[in-house]
Formats: structure tokens, sequence, C-alpha cells
């Protein structure tokens, strides 16, 4: 059957329809690009309903043409092929709450455990163990530093393996043992954060690291069944796509708060597109779904500079920035180490196949006696590392603290953060010439710069059932923005916890105001005529696609150094 052209063409048009659905107000029921009215034959979609579908509703379905894929009853869904001709008859069934298209996701692809304080753990008799962390990635390889750590795996695509290479390098910063870089003939040691944690392998990127909602979906939903059985506590999601509509309305955004609920912390990648525009919005409005929902623990990259000295660190400028697209929600909520780390390599990935000098050079860390000559190790960049460090932080933190709950977590990592930083820094990129320059506001380090140590050190926990969801903007009276929170929520109207601030008192510009009349989104703003949305946006027609900072080509060549 035929596929919506909306799938196969990729992320880089999508935006044209984006602004065009705003006109089919009588079908607010059907997801941005699917309003077009542009797509044809067969789309898949993800249909949310307002309860569990009735065998009328389900027949209703079939008898225009629906064929069913997957229940995704995580979030009281379904996974369907329909006729797109059928899609506005579909959303106007009384049982439907919102169609959206089945969307593609990408991957966002020693010296940093130092910095974040990761080499502490030992100290306070943690190493995950016990603790299960979902993997929902592309698979993870085959490496003898991972031995024994997958506790269950599952494919959602039908590829099996790491053929792609992500999963396993993220693998690697969560869990991995470092065995082949352990022992007299090396000089230097590749050893996970958390590496007593059990591993669920729930795969839904293939060879190139591209997947759909559908699958992600499935892969949480699963990962909540499986709670119980292996202890999952923490689900990583090293990936994100666009976002297209309010969080409230995305079946991704609703997968996550629904595991979120069932106590697992959910940590997403910010996304990689932080150069977007880098004369106009300067890269703000560019987080990734489903890291633009205010429950998960969203994370920006940085550079540890290759020292294990905190101070010379700065943010890597592909690193996503808030607030985020239609709700303006703060995130990222942390930045950590995500430039040129070094973890596990799958032997059979893309990374190999593609780049057959890729890996890290033995004589880098081993000292040749034993007749090893084919590395085991990758150097690679981007929110996905840095995302891995913070799921491993969560396990730490849970191993410490078996009852605590997915809001303390967040809570305390917030605000354990470190909060010393520039005002700001610039990185110039060889090949362009083009200065990139980041402000150290909340919305790029978030709450600041993780701290393991602190975390594990600190007693602090917020009250039982309050909400540590992330905090959205507002437009005052007075023409200025401020956060604003509900009473139920930890950061209050102060955005303060306890007797010291979440975000430091430089990060806020003005008594509570985060942006005056100079703000980023004024004339030419990122909601503005040359706009993140634009045609020259993110997803416009020189668009980040290909070259996004987690691609292949960005990736090996190390980033942002």
């Amino acid at each position: 059957m035929k596929r919506t052209p909306l799938r196969s063409i990729g992320v880089g048009c999508l935006a044209i329809t984006l602004a065009a659905g705003a006109a089919f107000g009588g079908m607010e029921k059907l997801s941005p690009e699917l309003r077009s009215g542009k797509s044809t034959g067969d789309v898949e979609v993800i249909v949310q309903y307002r309860q569990v579908p009735s065998a009328a509703g389900q027949q209703r379905f079939r008898d225009r043409g629906a064929t069913l894929l997957r229940d995704l009853t995580l979030i009281k869904s379904r996974h369907y092929r329909v006729p797109a001709g059928a899609l506005a008859g579909l959303a106007n069934d009384p049982e439907v709450s919102y169609i959206s298209l089945d969307r593609p996701v990408h991957a966002h692809l020693d010296q940093a455990d130092v910095t974040i304080g990761a080499n502490l753990a030992a100290s306070y008799g943690v190493d995950g163990s016990g603790v299960g962390v979902a993997v929902i990635d592309s698979g993870i390889g085959k490496h003898n530093d991972l031995k024994g750590k997958v506790v269950y795996a599952q494919q959602f695509n039908g590829v099996g393996g790491d053929a792609f290479g992500h999963g396993t390098h993220v693998a690697g910063i969560l869990a991995g043992s470092g065995a082949d870089s352990d022992g007299p003939q090396y000089f230097r040691t590749f050893r996970g954060v958390a590496p007593g944690v059990s591993l669920i392998d729930l795969q839904v990127l293939d060879r190139n690291g591209n997947g759909m909602d559908s699958g992600v979906i499935a892969a949480i939903q699963q990962a909540v069944s499986l709670k119980a059985k292996y202890n999952i506590r923490v689900i990583n999601l090293s990936l994100g796509r666009p976002v297209y509509e309010s969080y409230t309305m995305d079946p991704l955004c609703q997968a996550v708060e629904q595991a979120w609920k069932a106590g697992i912390v959910v940590v997403v990648a910010a996304g990689n597109d932080g150069r977007t525009n880098p004369a106009t919005t300067q890269g703000y409005g560019t987080i990734t779904a489903p890291g633009n929902d205010p429950d998960v623990i969203t994370v920006g990259a940085m550079k540890d500079m290759g020292t294990p000295n905190k101070s010379d660190d700065l943010i890597a400028t592909y690193s996503s920035k808030g607030p985020t697209a239609y709700d303006m929600v703060v995130k990222p909520d942390l930045v950590a180490p995500g430039n040129l780390i070094d973890s596990t390599l799958s032997p059979e990935s893309t990374f190999v196949r593609n780049y057959p000098s890729t890996g890290i050079p033995m004589n880098q860390y081993h000292n040749g006696n034993d007749g090893k000559d084919s590395p085991d190790y990758i150097q690679l960049s981007g929110t996905s590392m840095a995302t891995a460090y913070v799921s491993a932080a969560a396990a730490l933190l849970i191993q410490q603290n078996p009852g605590i709950a997915p809001d303390q977590v967040k809570a305390r990592l917030m605000k354990t953060a470190d909060k010393t930083f520039p005002v700001s820094s610039s990185y110039t990129d060889p090949s362009t010439g083009i200065v990139y320059t980041a402000q150290y506001d909340i919305f790029t380090i978030g709450a600041g710069y993780l701290n393991i140590g602190n975390a594990l050190f600190s007693t602090d926990l917020t009250p039982s059932g309050m909400s540590a969801a992330s905090p959205a903007l507002a437009l005052t009276a007075a023409g200025t923005w401020s956060l604003v929170n509900s009473s139920s929520v930890v950061w209050g109207s102060s955005v303060v916890w306890g007797s010291s601030a979440v975000w430091g008192s430089s990060v806020v510009w003005g008594s509570s105001v985060v942006w005056g009349s100079s703000a980023v989104w004024g004339s030419s703003a990122v909601w503005g005529s040359s706009a993140v949305w634009g045609s020259s946006a993110v997803w416009g027609s020189n668009a980040v696609g290909a070259n996004v900072a987690d691609s292949a080509n960005l990736v090996l060549a190390g980033g942002d150094m």
C-alpha cells in the first residue's frame, strides 16, 4: 500500500503544511500536517480516543477502510493505516479526540565522568544495581563492556542488534563495565556512570537512526508493562522530532506522561538545532518532542573541553534551546557532557560500514601488547550523549533512595546542578566562518550543569505528590514575559525551591521577568516572520535536515569542538 508522501519526503517539507493547516478550523481534531488535505493514498496515523473505543467505533473505522496496525492502550490510542480521503470523516467520529500523522523520529546524536562527579558514586555505595533502565533507541549491540547487562530485548522495527550504533554508545555511557579497556595493557578505561543497572533494550530506530512515533509509543508502553518485572525506573530517550502542536495533544508527549505517572523517570534529549538562524533567533525555540513535555527531564549538551575541571566547560552551540513551541515551556531542564564522548562501538553498525576508519584509535587507550588491532570505542557528540549521563544519575539516585518519585528525582537533580557559568560564549564554525554565540540563560542551560556528587550528597526531598513540571511563560499586562506555575508545582510563583533558587540569581531578567521589550520574540523573533518555523526555518526548505548535529557527518567530526 502507498504510504503518505509526507513521510517519504521527510521533515524538511512539513513546516509548509504546518502553516497551511490553521485555515481548516472545522478539522481541529486533525494534526496540522493532515489538515492541509495534501496527503494522498494511504497514510499511517495515531488516533487518540476519549476512552477505550467501543466495538461499534472500531467497526466504523473498518467501514471507512482503516486497518489496525497496533494498539497503543497506554494513551488510549490506536495506530491505523487509513485512506487519506477518509480522514475528515474519521475525525468527526464522536469517540475520537485527535488524529496525528505517525511521524518520523531520529537519534539525537572519561573526562566527562569526573566533570560531573560520577566518580563519587562509589563513595556513596551506589552503581545503579537493582535499577532497570529502558533504552529506547537503535538497539544495543554485542560488546564485552555490556555483556550480561541486557535483561530484556525487543524490536519494534524488525531490524535486530544495533545496525546504527547509536544505542550501543548510549548504553555504554549508562552502564559500560570498561572490560575492553581495563587491565595493565590499557592506560584509559571507558566505564559507564551506573555499571550496575539492568538494561532493557527496546529497539525503535533503524540502521540510519530513523523510526516512527508509533514504534516509540509502543516501546514506552512495553516499558511500563515490564516495570514491575525488571524494576524499570528510568526511560532514556536520546531521540526526537519537530513539535507540531501543544504537548497536550501530541501522542508522543502523552506517552511519556503516562510513563511518568507510572513511576518511571523519563529523560529526553533536547535536540541538536541550537545553531538555527544564528543572526535572528539564535537557536531559541528549537526543543524537539517529546522533550517539550513539562514532566520529563530534558537535557542539553555541554563541552567538557577534555579536562576534569568544570570551570572551563562551555555549552555546545548545537544544543537546542527553549522555550518550547506552542506552549512556551522553559526547557531544557539540565545540561550534561555531550561533546566528544567516548563510549562503546557496535562493530556491525552504520558508523563502521560507512566510515571504516571510525572508532577511537587503539593507541589512544591501549599499549598494544595483547594482539588487539581493532577499536572497541567511538567518540560521538550530541544531546543524546548528555541524556545518557542524566539517566545514569537518576538510576544512582533511585538506588540510593528506592522510594523516590520521578518528580523528586527531577527536582533534586535540578536543585543540585551547578549554576556558575559565563555570561556568554562563542564558537566559530571553521568550515563556514559563521559565529554562534550562546547566552547562559534558562532557555540554554536550564537549572544548570548536572552534578552527581551534589545530588547524592543532598538529602532534600520535595513533598510527596508535588509536581516538578517545568514552568511556562506568560505575557504580562506590562508586555513582558514571566514564569508561571500552579500552586501544586515545586517551583512555586517565585521559581524557588526552599532557600536556594533552582535557576540561580543571574539567569532571570528583572523582577521575576524573563524578558522585557527587547525580547527574543520581537519583530524578527522566534515566532516572527523570519521565525524558527518560517520559510528558511528549522524545518523549511533551507532547513536543518541531514546535517543536523547528530547526523553522521557532524557526529563523527566531533560536533562543536
